[in-house]
């Protein structure tokens, strides 16, 4: 991993080491200046990634070769010896549990160790966390407006910022609150459920009934095979006389498409609608199919949409479906989940809950995976200790000026149980405790002191890396899923809205 780090991380090593200092006890942080999205928040995510990195983080003798070839000839031959001998294990990281609500210019993640391996560590642990907690905050946005009980499938895997962003994005959009993912190498490498059932070329690829092939299947409970296209046609005939439709108008390649995957996956048959045209025929279709299923004794999963007014449709859907098992008399058919998908956006999901909706499922990729409202976190790893002396930027942006010192930080709750602020004090003050008056400063308004007495203090960073290796148990992908939720539910709704939330001090 110490290759993944940019050039000047190695040509200031080398300024380091040539002055001797390299060895200079240092200490950096690792934050965000803005909440992204225009929100307060943003899920830290990556930390189990990154502390992957650690532990393997030395130069191998053709990362020492390389080295040699792209830095100046002048460079001292010791110094890539020196390299060579390079590990993490005098590195020390202290951070904020994964999945945990993190605001900005509150540290992360703090590295303490030899001041040349500090440094060469900038690029690669931001690297880890900045696009993992981009895209976990953009999966918890999403979450936050669906609902906690919609469905939400990650799919931008065709749409991503090639293999390692698809994948990235399928772990953290996990992390962040939705609950599967069609990325089948994402499912395996990490136990993301994977979903997926047909597109519209497979509907698209049969023209008529003669097409389905095998065409029998045998009614659940045993006995023998029927033919399952003859079943499906005289079900749509019933089914068009109730809708008043005329069956003319349902699409026979549709049809045949539909009961040739009804034939193959009889317990997880879902009908994609919106081929041709969804009342005149893929949803008669798809309504003769599963009513054909039921009566051999299986039971359809869904149906999906993937354009036009999906709220409208949804609802115009389940009407038929509720007036289909009423006269049929199949009472769960009423309630077959309906997915959607097509370019779903934050703005779609506030639609859908203005106009009113059916939707049980919702698929997501660019919107996701992209990032297309912000494509960066901005994360920044800065020196604040070398030597024992705090380091501080001083510079004409007052954004970018840092806060010096090693801190200890602690989360501030109220009475009902909510975080209120976060507070950073420099590692020697004493610990604030519950029901203590303190005297602070928030960012921004450090002219100013405010009095703020805390029903509950929680110091924020544990120790997770020491002595070259992981020391705190990490938890699970599903715990830290659970985690995050559990930190997004804690937060207050002035917090946790999405638009024109109420700062958070810190």
């Amino acid at each position: 991993m110490a290759p993944l780090a940019d050039l000047y991380q190695v040509s200031m090593a080398y300024g380091h080491w040539r002055a001797g200092r390299h060895r200079a006890p240092a200490a950096a942080e690792l934050f965000f200046r803005r909440p992204p999205f225009r929100g307060s928040f943003a899920l830290g995510a990556g930390l189990a990634e990154g502390l992957r990195g650690l532990r393997a983080f030395r130069f191998s003798a053709a990362d020492v070769a390389y080295l040699r070839s792209v830095l100046p000839s002048t460079t001292d031959d010791a110094f890539f010896d020196y390299l060579a001998t390079l590990d993490a294990s005098e590195v020390t990281v202290t951070a904020i549990p994964e999945g945990s609500v993190v605001f900005a210019r509150v540290p992360f993640l703090q590295v303490k160790g030899p001041l040349l391996v500090v440094q060469l560590l900038e690029t690669t642990l931001l690297c880890l966390v900045n696009y993992a907690s981009l895209v976990a905050t953009n999966a918890a946005r999403f979450r936050l407006l669906a609902g906690p009980d919609m469905k939400l499938m990650e799919m931008g895997l065709r749409r991503a910022q090639g293999p390692d962003g698809a994948l990235s994005a399928s772990k953290y959009s996990y992390i962040g609150g939705f609950d599967c993912t069609s990325n089948i190498l994402a499912g395996k490498l990490y136990g993301i459920p994977v979903r997926g059932t047909i597109a519209h070329s497979f509907v698209m690829s049969f023209s008529s009934m003669e097409e389905v092939q095998p065409r029998e299947l045998p009614p659940r409970a045993g006995g023998d095979p029927v033919d399952l296209p003859a079943l499906a046609l005289s079900w749509l005939q019933r089914v068009c006389d109730l809708l008043q439709t005329p069956p003319g108008k349902a699409n026979q390649g549709e049809l045949a498409a539909f009961v040739s995957y009804a034939v193959t996956f009889p317990c997880d048959f879902q009908g994609l609608l919106d081929t041709y045209c969804v009342r005149r025929s893929g949803l008669p279709n798809f309504c003769a199919v599963a009513l054909a299923l039921h009566q051999l004794g299986y039971q359809a999963i869904g149906v999906r949409l993937d354009s036009g007014d999906l709220a409208r449709q949804s609802k115009e859907i389940r009407r038929v479906l509720r007036a289909c098992g009423a006269h049929f008399q199949v009472p769960w058919f009423g309630s077959i989940p309906i997915a959607v998908s097509n370019d779903i956006s934050e703005q779609s999901l506030e639609e859908f809950r203005r106009e009113g909706s059916e939707i049980d499922m919702i698929g997501i990729g660019t919107n996701l995976v992209t990032c297309p409202l912000q494509p960066s976190l901005g994360c920044v790893y800065k020196l604040v200790e070398v030597n024992g002396s705090p380091c501080l930027k001083l510079t004409e942006d007052e954004e970018k000026m840092t806060i010096p010192g090693m801190k200890t930080i602690y989360r501030l709750y109220d009475a009902a149980g909510h975080p209120f602020m976060d507070l950073m004090a420099l590692e020697e003050e004493p610990s604030p405790s519950a029901g203590q008056e303190l005297l602070i400063r928030v960012l921004g308004r450090l002219g100013e002191t405010t009095k703020v007495i805390p029903s509950t203090v929680e110091p924020l960073h544990r120790t997770y890396f020491r002595d070259g290796q992981v020391c705190e148990p990490l938890p699970s992908l599903p715990e830290v899923r659970t985690h995050a939720q559990v930190s997004l539910n804690l937060l207050s709704p002035a917090h946790r809205r999405l638009h024109e939330p109420q700062p958070y001090p810190v």
